[in-house]
Parts: C-alpha cells; structure tokens; sequence
C-alpha cells in the first residue's frame, strides 16, 4: 500500500511502550463516555472558564459561576483529569494543551458537532450497516434510502452541523482550487459543478472570474436549497441548476459543452462501482478539449497523519449514515476507478486547503 512518507512512518512502526498500549485501549473502551464528557466542558462553557481563569480555577469558584451541583462539577473535572484536557495544581484546575486545542481548532468543533448531532446515535447502527450494505443508523432520523434524499428535511441542529463539517473542508480549499482551474491554458468559460449542494463552489467561481457561467447539477430538491441560497448574490445570474438524480442509471449529464466537469468531495458518497458509472456517463458527455476535475481528501496522500485519521475515522458515517456503500478512498484504489470509466488521471495536484488533492482527467 502507498501512502505518504509521514503516513508510512507512523502507520508501520509499533511506536507504544506495553503500558502506553494499555492505555491506548483503555480509551478506546471508553471512547464514548471521554466524547460527551468533553462536550459537555465545551458547551457548558466550564473548559473556557478554567482557561479564562487567570491562575486557573477550584471548585467554589466554579459552582458560584455555573448552574451545576457540587456532585456534578466533581464528575466533570475528575474524568477530564483523566481525559488530559485539564490538570491539576494543588486545589486549582487548569487547562492543558489538549484543552486548548478543543477551544481553539476550528476543526475539531466542527468535528465534535457532526459527530455528537449527526452520528452519535445512529453509529449504534454500524455493524447492521457494514453487514446489510445499507445506512441502517439512518432510521434515527427517518426513512430515506440515503442521508441526501433526506437532509433538507433533517432537524435543524443536525443540518447546521452536517453543513458545517461538509464546508469547513471544501472551504478551505477554494482558494487553491480556484487557482488551478483558472489558471488553464485554455480560458474557462462553463463549468458544470455536479454534486453542487449549496452552491458555495459556484457563487466562489462566479466571484473569481467575471465571464464564467457555471451549471449547479444535483438532486432537485438540493437544486431548490441551491436557488435560495444564490438568489440575490453577486453573479447569481450566471448560475444554473440541473436537477439529476445520478444513481439513476438513466440519467445523463447535460448534452451542452463544458470546459470542465467539476466534482468536489461528491465522489466519496459513491460506491466503487458507482463512481465508475458516473464517471463512465461524464466522459460521454466530454469532448478532447474537456477537463474532468475531481477533488478529494484522499487519506493516504496526507501531510500530517492526524489529517489520515480524520479522513478514515470519517468512512463510517458513510456506513451507518450516508449510503452504506462508499468511504474516504485511497488514491490509487480511486485512480482504478476513474481508469475503468473511459478516462484517464494526468495530473494530481495535493496540498489543497486541509489537505485536499485534485484528479485532473481527460478522455482516453
């Protein structure tokens, strides 16, 4: 297996002490019970208390500032002792760097979030799905095939967290990816942006370049969200929708020409053999001079190994919650993917935003 050379340093050694390993396993055991201990600091306010706190914080000080009981303080603060996310020094409580990192790291709220709102009581769920093929945990919330046929409909709270976990990552690689697709030698002047969502991508496009006109192709009900969400924006009027619902066999892309097929984090919702199938129906539709761009966060070609773990520790929500059939790929395995459509990669461009890679690929 290939991975990057940061990635192969770490996932080939067996770095642990036996004690450390112990430890290690520990957590995992009560990963669950750690999850919403540490929620629950951050959202009642009482780790930013601590760190606000000007040589930390006892217990007296926090019952007067906090609606919790004596008993309940007592839990709190003894397992994030144990947690790491704070210490002790005599009677006074204080924040460690893990704690810092859960207030400061914009990622790992976001990450907290998806996980407590979207996954926590569906992931119950996870052995049904990896057996059934089907997003059993998905019932949580009501009866869809999968998560995107439902996720206008989703309660609020878990829309808000999905969204934002879904945008904190594309987000951050707009600004690169623009770069690269505008920077063609040939000018760019339609994009047809498949899987577009919300349209953040398209109004970006729009934006960056003041000729272009992009066309928004998703499910039609993401293609409502997608109209109200653009309306009144600046290059609204260049934005398009074409409703499809790809894992229609049927279904096929606009017949007009486009300079590039854009595909950002869409694939990964897919099955091997589906995302073959949608790429095979996107070459048909693509002349010599078109340019399918795929954009993922391919696990292995990471950076930083926290980033890898991130990525395959999200493959399960694809399980228990999306579909059922689809995870964060590994980017020869996606490369054999794209191969078997009529395609072929040439050129991977990484270091996008969090770590994000994008797939330039024509007809072969």
């Amino acid at each position: 297996m290939r991975l990057s050379p940061e990635l192969l340093k770490v996932y080939s050694n067996e770095s642990r002490t036996a004690a450390q390993a112990q430890r290690a396993a520990q957590e995992i055991a009560f990963a669950p019970v750690v999850f919403q201990v540490s929620r629950i600091m951050m959202k009642s306010g009482l780790l930013e208390f601590i760190r606000n706190s000007e040589n930390g914080a006892d217990i007296e000080e926090i019952k007067g500032n906090f609606n919790f009981s004596d008993y309940a303080i007592k839990c709190l603060l003894e397992a994030s002792l144990s947690i790491g996310t704070v210490k002790i020094e005599g009677e006074r409580f204080k924040l460690t760097k893990t704690g810092w990192f859960l207030l400061e790291d914009e990622s790992i709220r976001s990450n907290m979030d998806f996980n407590h709102d979207v996954n926590y009581l569906g992931m119950f769920h996870l052995e049904e799905s990896l057996i059934n093929g089907k997003p059993e945990g998905l019932k949580v919330f009501g009866e869809w095939p999968t998560i995107y046929e439902g996720l206008s409909s989703l309660p609020p709270q878990v829309q808000k967290s999905w969204f934002g976990f879904d945008h904190l990552y594309s987000d951050k690689a707009f600004k690169n990816a623009l770069e690269t697709i505008f920077s063609r030698p040939s000018q760019v002047e339609k994009i047809l942006d498949v899987g577009g969502n919300t349209g953040r991508w398209a109004l970006e496009c729009v934006k960056f370049n003041r000729e272009v006109e992009v066309t928004v192709m998703d499910l039609p009900q993401q293609i409502e969200m997608m109209r109200d969400n653009v309306a009144g924006k600046d290059g609204a009027e260049r934005i398009h929708g074409y409703a499809c619902n790809l894992l229609d066999k049927d279904a096929r892309f606009p017949s007009e020409h486009f300079d590039i097929i854009w595909m950002s984090q869409f694939l990964d919702c897919f099955s091997p053999k589906q995302i073959s199938d949608i790429c095979s129906r996107a070459a048909l539709s693509m002349d010599d001079a078109c340019r399918l761009y795929i954009m993922e966060p391919f696990w292995d070609r990471q950076k930083y190994e926290t980033s890898a773990y991130c990525l395959t520790l999200t493959s399960p929500y694809f399980t228990a919650m999306a579909n059922g059939n689809s995870k964060m790929y590994h980017s020869e395995e996606f490369k054999g993917f794209i191969e078997n459509s009529g395609l072929i990669v040439e050129k991977i461009v990484d270091g996008l935003g969090l770590g994000h890679s994008i797939m330039i690929c024509r007809k072969k």
